[in-house]
């Protein structure tokens, strides 16, 4: 028994509706597939569904082909803006590839053939290029030597100011000193005296002299009284 005949209108099911989309999706991209391979043809097929999800094939970039279809239509596709995008995006693209060509002769490659005529304005650009890197390396060496005389000058004005900053210190070091010991011999009683070199001065110095031992005291004058003793 064959199967029936479905009949060919919307599903009103929602959930027959989404198996029957994904059933029938898979099958013509199947068929798209096997056409492009069997039949050496040039397939695209964009679906979208009901919920926008799309799915595609191309057996090609679809940008050519639909350019294929708009010369083989006379259907435009594209109004007069996207043309001249178009017509720009080919020349920036021809600029680069030239760009690209010129890179290289200054780089020494695909030079051999070329010929003479064509080998001269290289030559000039090359040389022209040199001039301008040596120009900017002097340029740079001499902000070097600026930078160097700068930091050199600033290191011997930081050395300066350090040496003035030690004297200074040393300086009052040396007055604290002598300040604490002219304190600590007036605490004491007692004063400096200048020397007997200046102005031929003598020091004054007085003198006490006590015995160390307490019975010399008493010898002495036991001995003084014997002797007035014997005078009277």
């Amino acid at each position: 028994m064959g199967r029936g005949k479905i009949e060919i209108k919307r599903i009103e099911n929602s959930t027959n509706r989404q198996v029957t989309y994904s059933k029938r999706k898979n099958g013509i991209l199947k068929k798209a597939r096997e056409i492009t391979v069997l039949c050496d043809a040039d397939v695209s097929l964009v679906i979208f569904s009901s919920t926008g999800k799309m799915n595609e094939y191309c057996s090609s970039p679809l940008i050519k082909q639909l350019d294929r279809y708009q010369k083989a239509s006379g259907n435009k596709l594209w109004d007069a803006k996207h043309e001249y995008l178009s017509a720009e995006v080919d020349r920036v693209k021809k600029e680069n590839d030239n760009m690209q060509i010129e890179l290289r002769h200054l780089k020494g490659e695909d030079l051999t053939p070329l010929n003479p005529r064509e080998l001269i304005p290289i030559e000039a650009a090359l040389e022209d290029g040199l001039v301008g890197v040596k120009a900017k390396i002097k340029e740079h060496r001499r902000a070097l030597k600026k930078k160097t005389r700068m930091l050199e000058e600033e290191n011997k004005r930081l050395i300066a100011k350090l040496q003035q900053v030690e004297i200074h210190g040393r300086g009052e070091m040396d007055t604290g000193a002598n300040n604490g010991y002219n304190n600590q011999k007036a605490a004491d009683g007692t004063r400096d005296y200048p020397s007997h070199n200046d102005n031929h001065h003598q020091v004054p110095f007085a003198f006490q002299m006590q015995p160390i031992q307490s019975n010399l005291t008493t010898a002495t004058t036991t001995t003084n009284n014997n002797k007035y003793q014997l005078l009277d």
